[in-house]
């Protein structure tokens, strides 16, 4: 039986809390790193337009004979794509490379708000089409900041249903978080681990020992004690299989917050600021 709990996103659509990413998997290995992720019970696979294996996915979901009811995909807009009609044959190209009819979740990789005159509403209308006639079951944003997401709340009709956004104990981003909290809107954890920067901290490794457990199972633990939707990537079985065993275990509130309080602000993080990331793929 599949372990991963579910959260009901605020258009009533469920998501795994716990998934499989393929963020930088070369497009030669990710049908078997995903072939090899839904064999370990994965049922939650987030690529991107911008990633380049959306074909991948598609082929590695095909072959696992799995219904494809019974696999959750999401795919992101890529920053090159931001004005409507752009947007719109953008999302064609992915659901043909994919080879599906729909999307579970389509987001706006980045609000990009130093470009495109600033207009990122614009094309969060134009995934609110994509919603209202099926091919995408939910929409969301990704490493959209507060104020991308309050102006988003005063100038249009949907609420996203989720925000990918940078988060581990060396960044808990805790303003965007709480912000989502407050309006239904579902935080996904990308960079969880911080890219493996944290599997060495004292207090993650004590914690780690503690539990029996590895530090990268008890960061991802704590991920999902506090609500948060992660998606761990490794092209290892292993390691996959290792990832996906955090539901037989918890850490007492005491850990929680020792983690928590591992937290640096900004100085924390390891992506860009989506405050003034303005990279477009050429």
């Amino acid at each position: 039986m599949n372990p991963v709990p579910t959260i009901t996103l605020n258009d009533g659509n469920t998501i795994p809390q716990l998934g499989f990413g393929v963020f930088q998997i070369e497009p030669k290995d990710t049908a078997r790193a995903v072939g090899e992720a839904l064999d370990i019970g994965y049922r939650h696979i987030d690529t991107a337009e911008m990633y380049g294996n959306e074909k991948e996915v598609g082929e590695a979901v095909r072959a696992s004979g799995l219904d494809r009811g019974d696999v959750f995909v999401t795919s992101k807009l890529n920053n090159s794509f931001h004005e409507p009609g752009d947007a719109r044959e953008a999302f064609d190209r992915t659901l043909s490379e994919l080879g599906f009819d729909y999307v579970d979740l389509f987001l706006i990789h980045w609000p990009l708000p130093t470009l495109y005159d600033g207009d990122y509403v614009s094309t969060w209308k134009t995934l609110e089409e994509f919603k209202g006639d099926g091919r995408a079951r939910s929409i969301g944003v990704s490493n959209f900041q507060v104020e991308h997401l309050e102006r988003l709340a005063a100038e249009t009709e949907t609420v996203p249903a989720v925000n990918q956004i940078e988060v581990h104990p060396y960044l808990a981003n805790d303003a965007v978080r709480g912000y989502g909290r407050e309006h239904g809107i579902a935080t996904e954890a990308w960079s969880p681990i911080a890219q493996g920067g944290v599997l060495e901290d004292p207090t993650i490794t004590r914690i780690a020992e503690k539990a029996d457990k590895t530090p990268a199972q008890a960061v991802l633990r704590w991920h999902v004690q506090r609500g948060d939707i992660v998606f761990p990537k490794s092209v290892t079985p292993s390691r996959m299989k290792e990832n996906f065993e955090l539901f037989d275990f918890e850490l007492d509130p005491d850990d929680m917050g020792a983690i928590t309080a591992l937290d640096r602000g900004e100085d924390g993080r390891t992506g860009p600021n989506p405050d003034t990331f303005a990279y477009v793929p050429g």
